[in-house]
């Protein structure tokens, strides 16, 4: 607050006003042109011009189509002229041998029908791939001279891509790749597939209605196993893995809380009257809070191998500090009015920190706990990815392969949902612990109060 003297003369009250005007100019223009300084040493430092020029946005866009579809890979290896068909190329979705999709027709020329006039042929020989406004594109692989494309007249497209041992062409429909000892077409298509049933199973390809007939016909048992043992997305192990990610954020939190209230005590000035004890307590929470949890996970995986426990352990140490320092500065400010009042009824020390010193700091750790639990649950995830347990592993096994993105999409939405179900979670247990009641708890609300007449 500005104090002007009222009894200086008119000129040097205005003077006085007019600096004090020009200050607050000053301040007001100078703030937003530092900031905006410092945007456009972040903007030319980060080269965001050139990360600009350098994205590719059909790359994105393939990206995220890969998370919501799946690709059905048909190959023919050219050197025995067999082929397979497999969803996402993997042998867990590979369809039996001589069985195939009704778009596929297996024989010696194998006719796959991409839809929209778009045909691709595994010939002998040759394949070749009818693409409709284009023309036809034949590819001869041979073992010595590579692959030879022959293509209609003209320049050839971007979505081609054609070299001596290579052809690879890219249309709406589909992909084909052509090289030596392979060819192969991929063909999109909309949806998780076999995210339920895999291909062994007797209840693929069944509809809705259908499955849960067989359930109530007694066969639900059967049912939720094949479910739960889906070699392709592993519900089982996902399961798991969420189990272990929520293990390393509770026994990290809690341990840590039940670690940092006895050493809060040390670092609170009105519980320990020693100063170079109190100064060494807060060092301490500085130092374990000060290094983050990552690190502490590196160091200790080095220390105790990978695993869960080792996660818990690296969120234990840095929330030690934290809780240190939050449980220390709450016993500060406690009121000493409930000590001294449990002190003249002749309570001991201890029975005056428990009914005189807890109660009052309970809403700050119940709280403080409840936020931590809350917010440990996502650093799980990554910490997981470190150690080697937990969602937050299956998660990074997923990106580093480039090809499961679906599967990408499935584990964030679990992490989503998880984080979602923990705030929720502590939110209503917050309130039950802290407020003493939950919604729609009409036995703890307020009673209404009874008005008393007295009559003459």
């Amino acid at each position: 607050m500005t104090i002007i003297e009222t009894d200086l003369s008119p000129v040097t009250l205005k003077q006085n006003m007019s600096r004090l005007f020009f200050k607050k100019k000053l301040f007001n223009f100078a703030l937003p042109a530092l900031v905006l300084t410092y945007l456009a040493y972040v903007f030319l430092s980060f080269d965001m011009p050139g990360l600009w020029a350098r994205a590719s946005l059909e790359n994105a866009k393939t990206l995220v189509s890969d998370t919501y579809s799946y690709k059905t890979h048909v190959t023919r290896d050219n050197r025995d002229a067999s082929v397979s068909v497999a969803i996402e190329g993997e042998r867990k979705g590979a369809y039996p041998e001589g069985v195939s999709p009704d778009w596929v027709t297996l024989g010696e020329i194998t006719v796959i029908d991409l839809e929209g006039g778009h045909q691709v042929r595994f010939g002998p020989q040759a394949v070749e791939y009818d693409i409709p406004g284009y023309g036809l594109v034949r590819a001869t692989p041979t073992r010595h001279q590579g692959v030879q494309a022959e293509l209609p007249a003209g320049e050839v497209p971007d979505w081609i891509s054609v070299s001596k041992n290579r052809l690879a062409i890219k249309t709406e429909a589909g992909r084909l790749t052509v090289t030596r000892n392979r060819s192969e077409v991929f063909r999109y298509f909309t949806g998780w597939e076999l995210f339920f049933f895999t291909l062994d199973s007797p209840y693929h390809g069944l509809g809705l209605g259908e499955v849960l007939l067989r359930a109530a016909g007694g066969e639900a048992g059967a049912i939720l196993r094949d479910i739960w043992t889906n070699k392709m997305w592993r519900h089982q192990d996902v399961a798991w893995a969420i189990a272990e990610t929520l293990l390393m954020a509770f026994l990290g939190t809690i341990g840590a809380g039940i670690l940092a209230l006895p050493l809060a005590f040390l670092a609170a000035r009105n519980f320990n009257p020693l100063g170079p004890l109190r100064f060494a307590a807060r060092r301490l929470f500085d130092f374990v809070r000060g290094v983050d949890s990552l690190i502490w996970t590196v160091v200790l995986a080095r220390a105790f191998g990978p695993g869960p426990l080792t996660g818990a352990l690296a969120i234990l140490i840095t929330d030690t500090g934290t809780f240190g320092k939050i449980f220390s500065e709450a016993l500060e400010n406690v009121d000493e009015k409930q000590i001294e009042g449990l002190a003249s009824t002749g309570a001991k020390p201890a029975q005056r920190y428990r009914f005189g010193v807890i109660p009052q700091i309970t809403p700050v750790l119940l709280s403080q706990l409840l936020y931590f639990l809350e917010s440990n649950t996502r650093s799980a995830t990554i910490i997981g990815a470190i150690t080697g347990g937990g969602i937050g592993l299956l998660l990074t096994q997923a990106i580093i392969t480039q090809k499961d993105w679906e599967e990408v999409a499935y584990y964030i939405t679990l992490i989503i949902m998880m984080v979602m179900i923990m705030d929720w979670f502590s939110g209503w247990l917050r309130r039950r612990l802290i407020q003493g009641k939950g919604e729609g708890d009409s036995r703890l609300e307020p009673k209404e109060k009874t008005k008393v007449f007295f009559l003459p």
